[in-house]
């Protein structure tokens, strides 16, 4: 009986370990040739060094490129659902599906993004 119970304990164990695993782990990763597709959404703003938005007011913008994956995709969610709050990202965030992205994070994350220089050229 001891033993039994000894393996059901141990069974256990490594069940609440696994499944905690899987809701720590970053979601699965996107395609970042598929990101490069898209990019142009992103590349007006994001692509631009030192480059300063006036809608809806006067700010710099982020450049994502080797931004982590999972913080580029989680803020991409929050700007869709709207618990990140910018009309523009929220505009663009909602044409997008979870699978774009994920690719986006995926191509940003990785460092692949061409930025422009101040001429405009890549």
């Amino acid at each position: 009986m001891k033993r039994s119970t000894l393996l059901a304990g141990i069974a256990l164990v490594l069940t609440s370990t696994l499944v905690a695993a899987q809701n720590t782990a970053p979601a699965s990763a996107g395609d970042p040739r598929k990101g490069r597709e898209k990019t142009q959404m992103c590349a007006g703003c994001h692509g631009i060094p030192r480059w300063q938005a006036s809608f809806p007011e006067v700010y710099k913008v982020p450049m994502i490129v080797g931004q982590h994956e999972s913080y580029l995709y989680k803020a991409l969610q929050q700007y869709k659902s709207g618990e990140r709050n910018h009309p523009t990202m929220h505009a663009i965030a909602s044409t997008l599906t979870d699978e774009e992205m994920r690719n986006l994070a995926a191509y940003y994350a990785r460092g692949a993004a061409t930025t422009l220089t101040a001429a405009g050229k890549p």
